[in-house]
């Protein structure tokens, strides 16, 4: 039996919005043919019409599965002065009691809700790796292994960056007892993604590639050994890295070698349009307008980003340098690519007390339709897929807007994108195909009960311990 074809009667495309959009599948998952104008009669064989108007789904470039099931346990103020790194202690502690089944069933549920929100693809930033006393499990990607079947599972598409982690600060020193469950040596490291890489092979839905965790992590040369080493089993796969996210961070680096992170990485590492750059809170303007020449991506978290009061990354001006950016949801505080959005733009206006910041000007004056297409493009390249557009030769990545909701009725074109993310609170996600599956139909998961009971057990079980 033929895929169907599907009709819109309103699609964002990459040249813009478009009426009676027939979008044509094949059966690897993606699109074949995408032709305004059209009517479904032109098909060659059946053909559904979508239920609201379509617009490409959004990747997910920065994700760490298990701490979903941390997300609001945080939230009560300590003896001392609260800051990220009071709360990177309560979350080793927390990680501590998580087995392979808990990291399953917790990714499983995660990445069904990052669908219904209107994410298609995750970034996996998987430092998860061991045991609980540091001793590789029996099959050393068993963690790996167990979220990449979760977003199986789920439908979403996946890039798994297992994390490089060997150290506990800048200049090689020894890692804590909390972040033993994360470490590896290179060797070993390398050995890991071969394997991935090797057992995806041919998998349009998974992609690997690597993401040394920070410069406090690793050093100059483990670094260097692991992009070396990437580059002998796939030159183009993506490259990710925790960077400058916190004040404390900057100023210990300066400390280490006399140079801020961004700064380092940019004279030693050489980062381009393969590298995804997370957070790069603290740059300077010299950081900004280097970091947006090299052609990396600045992976932002704004919601994780505020919770965790790293600050507020710059974006008019890498904007204006032509960077690319991307967004995730990180600590997964909030699980909404509208709410991501939506905080960016409000920090900018809460730091330069103007409204309407991120925009492309007289030529694209409308914020949300901004945003939403730079997070498209910058998502795609980030995590080396070919996703966030309608277009022939890309995935099958399609997100149906409900315009029946109050918010959205009425609107078209790019003020339907502008009052999806700053008009109201209601997710307007309706349906979402996902590699030319559906896999939310009238807001609903088809596995969503039985992994939603699964992960109240886990939830249980994580918080008695």
């Amino acid at each position: 039996m033929p895929t169907p074809s599907l009709f819109a009667t309103q699609a964002l495309l990459l040249e813009g919005w478009a009426r009676d959009v027939l979008l044509e599948l094949g059966p690897d998952g993606s699109f074949t043919r995408v032709t305004p104008g059209s009517a479904p009669e032109d098909a060659d064989g059946p053909v559904e019409r979508l239920a609201g108007p379509a617009v490409p789904g959004m990747a997910n470039v920065h994700s760490h599965a298990f701490q979903r099931a941390l997300a609001g346990l945080t939230e009560r103020a300590g003896p001392q002065e609260d800051s990220f790194w009071t709360w990177r202690d309560l979350m080793y502690g927390f990680v501590r009691r998580m087995t392979p089944e808990r990291a399953e069933a917790v990714a499983s549920q995660l990445y069904i809700e990052m669908l219904k929100a209107g994410y298609t693809a995750v970034g996996e930033f998987h430092y998860l790796h061991h045991g609980p006393d540091g001793r590789p499990y029996d099959d050393p990607a068993e963690m790996s292994k167990r979220v990449i079947g979760a977003a199986q599972m789920a439908g979403i598409g996946i890039t798994h960056l297992p994390v490089l982690y060997g150290y506990g600060d800048f200049g090689g020193q020894a890692a804590g007892e909390g972040q033993r469950r994360f470490l590896h040596e290179p060797e070993a490291f390398l050995r890991l993604v071969e394997g991935l890489i090797a057992a995806h092979r041919g998998d349009t839905q998974v992609r690997v590639g690597i993401a040394p965790h920070s410069l406090r992590a690793v050093t100059g040369e483990t670094l260097q050994a692991a992009v070396q080493g990437l580059n002998g089993l796939d030159p183009s796969a993506p490259i990710h890295i925790h960077i400058a996210e916190q004040q404390k961070e900057v100023r210990d680096c300066i400390e280490w070698c006399g140079e801020r992170p961004v700064e380092w990485l940019l004279h030693h590492a050489g980062p381009d349009q393969r590298w995804c750059l997370v957070h790069a809170t603290h740059v300077t303007e010299e950081e900004v307008t280097r970091l947006a020449g090299c052609g990396a991506v600045a992976g932002l978290c704004p919601t994780t980003e505020a919770n965790l009061g790293d600050g507020v990354f710059p974006a008019p001006g890498f904007l204006a340098a032509g960077g690319a950016l991307a967004i995730g949801s990180d600590s997964h505080i909030s699980i909404s690519p509208v709410e991501e959005l939506r905080w960016l733009e409000y920090g900018q206006r809460l730091t330069l007390r103007r409204r309407n910041v991120l925009s492309g000007g007289a030529d694209a004056p409308s914020v949300g339709a901004f945003l939403y297409k730079r997070a498209l493009a910058g998502g795609a390249q980030a995590l080396g897929r070919p996703i966030g557009r309608l277009a022939p030769g890309c995935r099958a990545d399609l997100v149906v807007l409900d315009d029946c909701l109050p918010t959205l009725a009425g609107k078209s074109g790019d003020v339907l994108l502008d009052a999806a993310i700053f008009a109201g609170n209601r997710n307007p996600v309706r349906d979402v195909m996902a590699g030319g599956k559906w896999v939310v139909r009238a807001r609903r998961h088809g596995r969503e009960e039985e992994v939603l009971e699964s992960y109240v057990r886990v939830l249980g079980d994580l918080t008695d311990t």
